[in-house]
């Protein structure tokens, strides 16, 4: 039912260590909207039990629905974050031509339920649990409002992307929201310029809707407080899965620039510096335009990764034989694909089972090499 990768010093780390929470000092969470649903089971298993009483720190970097995800293992309780973020997407409705308007309305909605009452202020000072939204920042054509306008620019970027990753540069920026205290650096050999930016009250809420906030789909945020005049949007754009090393500020870095037949030490901590993944697919793509191109993500950027996949074994058990995605708007009466995605959360929670066993049973035979 779950199929785990590792990278070559991720494997040869866990095969020497075994698979505890202390190896990890990041946490990916990718975009994908509702895909995520198929992870809802090993979420609230990994933050209510794996990492629970983790006193090292734990960066959470994430696009999208994976900025949202991590906003939420950033409270104080992040299975109760987690789950009403699950409820409340999972009982999204719209009208059946829905506007921008109404599908943005909707998004804030959610951001209420993430937060709750004291949600902003458990992110902002959490000690352990490092949240970081990845929000794209728009350049020329693709800034627009104006649907056909942005629409010319997003083929633009199309085209660029298909020629190189890097020409993307030429119309987004990364920015990442972070705590204050946080020593993430994005590597990219991309060169796609990255900004960091700390949380404050007055821009978090604008940080996470922007991750999320599709082209096309949603209206994008403009001038975000604490941040250069624009307009910012979803993450995924440029991060859909993630192409890039991770480095903490002491040196060590989430690829296999170090010697791979050493482990990868966090300086400070002495741990090694892995990187937890649960993803809804084995083939990472880079970034939104890569999704249907054949273009692979650079193997070193996983060697330190350890991937938590649904297996297609449990994805033929779902009904309709795939996990959730957006088209189920439009693809399913509002009260089948409500039925159905909370089906897909409860049944989540075997992947979970699973995981657990192969921790407490010390069995990492199973685990596979990412290639």
């Amino acid at each position: 039912m779950l199929d785990i990768y590792a990278g070559e010093n991720a494997l040869k780390t866990i095969q020497e260590h075994g698979f505890k929470q202390e190896l990890f000092t990041n946490f990916l969470g990718a975009s994908g909207g509702p895909k995520w649903f198929s992870l809802f089971g090993l979420d609230k298993y990994l933050f209510g039990d794996f990492f629970k009483g983790r006193s090292q720190t734990l960066n959470l970097v994430g696009s999208s629905a994976g900025a949202f995800r991590a906003a939420c293992f950033a409270q104080h309780d992040p299975v109760t974050a987690i789950t009403r973020l699950a409820t409340q997407y999972a009982h999204t409705q719209y009208s059946e031509k829905p506007t921008i308007k109404e599908i943005s309305l909707s998004a804030v909605d959610m951001l209420e339920q993430i937060f709750s009452t004291h949600g902003i202020d458990e992110i902002i000072n959490n000690p352990t649990f490092k949240a970081h939204f990845i929000v794209a920042k728009s350049k020329g054509l693709t800034s627009s409002e104006n649907k056909l306008t942005q629409g010319v620019g997003l083929l633009g970027s199309m085209l660029l992307n298909k020629v190189s990753r890097k020409l993307l540069s030429l119309q987004y920026e990364r920015y990442i929201y972070r705590p204050s205290s946080s020593q993430v650096n994005i590597v990219d050999p991309y060169s796609i310029p990255s900004q960091y930016v700390d949380f404050t009250k007055e821009n978090i809420s604008d940080a996470l809707l922007a991750s999320g906030s599709i082209p096309m789909v949603m209206a994008g945020i403009k001038n975000i407080n604490g941040s250069p005049a624009g307009m910012y949007r979803d993450g995924g754009i440029i991060d859909y899965h993630f192409d890039f090393a991770i480095e903490t500020g002491n040196g060590a870095e989430n690829n296999d620039h170090i010697d791979a037949e050493n482990e990868v030490m966090d300086k400070n901590s002495k741990v090694p510096n892995l990187t937890l993944y649960p993803h809804f697919s084995p083939i990472p793509k880079a970034g939104w335009f890569d999704k249907n191109s054949k273009r692979q993500v650079l193997s070193q950027h996983y060697s330190n990764t350890v991937l938590l996949v649904p297996s297609p074994k449990f994805i033929a058990s779902l009904p309709y034989e795939k996990i959730p995605d957006r088209n189920d708007f439009k693809d399913l009466p509002t009260e089948t694909r409500i039925k159905y995605w909370l089906k897909v959360l409860s049944e989540s929670d075997r992947l979970a089972e699973q995981l657990h066993q192969l921790i407490t049973k010390e069995d990492i035979s199973t685990i596979k090499p990412f290639k």
